[in-house]
């Protein structure tokens, strides 16, 4: 498909991606998602380590503290520095109850949802490209006074992630933009921007994620997720 291998290009190509096995970002994680634990300025300052080809990743410095967390579709870990189990969740799900008073069991769900976020940020449009996630190109979308080139995606059981269809919304181009899919009963939009080059791989460095409208605009205030990449490395 046109639009698909435009973005797939504009990314860094195919070719160098699939020649890569993993990735490190330094980042930071804000929004009113982290605000039920009431510490929504704790996620700062973060190094995420995790695999290009399957969807794993690990968290350092995750909240401050001397703790390693790990994502992965199954499981959800945080960990002491020694190796010590402090908290597990099997087979987590999509869902934010209140857990205030249970703070390790709210920051299990917090991994979760960040871990997933970013592995899914990390690897599109390649994802994209996987045989069995099915594609269809929509008719121009025109936002911020630019017209944007929409992809609609039907995601297989075993990828995991917000929904299994999504909108991938890319410019003139070829760098994605903006995201939509339903999440726990909303529609939510995802939106990317300030695109870097590290390792001949093009990242957006700053997303941002937002309610939207019934006429798909977004709800500005407040963010539910505010994502800033300071560096990236992949290996």
């Amino acid at each position: 498909m046109a639009l698909l291998d435009d973005a797939i290009e504009a990314s860094g190509g195919m070719a160098r991606w699939n020649s890569l096995k993993q990735f490190t970002l330094q980042l930071s994680i804000e929004g009113s998602l982290c605000s039920p634990s009431g510490q929504s300025g704790r996620f700062k300052d973060l190094v995420a380590e995790g695999s290009t080809q399957t969807q794993s990743v690990r968290f350092t410095s995750f909240t401050g503290t001397a703790r390693v967390d790990t994502y992965q579709p199954d499981s959800v870990t945080i960990e002491s520095l020694d190796g010590q189990v402090l908290r597990t969740w099997h087979n987590p799900q999509l869902a934010f109850p209140d857990d205030a008073t249970d703070p390790l069991r709210h920051d299990l769900r917090l991994v979760f949802f960040f871990g997933l976020s970013i592995w899914n940020y990390l690897t599109t449009p390649f994802l994209l490209a996987r045989p069995d996630v099915t594609v269809v190109e929509l008719p121009p979308w025109t936002e911020q006074g630019q017209v944007w080139r929409p992809l609609r995606a039907q995601f297989p059981p075993d990828i995991v992630t917000y929904s299994r269809e999504q909108t991938f919304y890319f410019d003139d181009k070829g760098l994605q933009r903006r995201t939509d899919h339903d999440f726990l009963g909303s529609r939510v939009a995802h939106y990317s921007w300030a695109h870097q080059t590290f390792c001949d791989i093009v990242v957006p460095t700053l997303r941002r994620s937002h309610m939207l409208r019934h006429n798909g605009t977004a709800i500005t205030k407040p963010a539910l997720i505010d994502v800033e990449i300071f560096d990236a490395t992949f290996e």
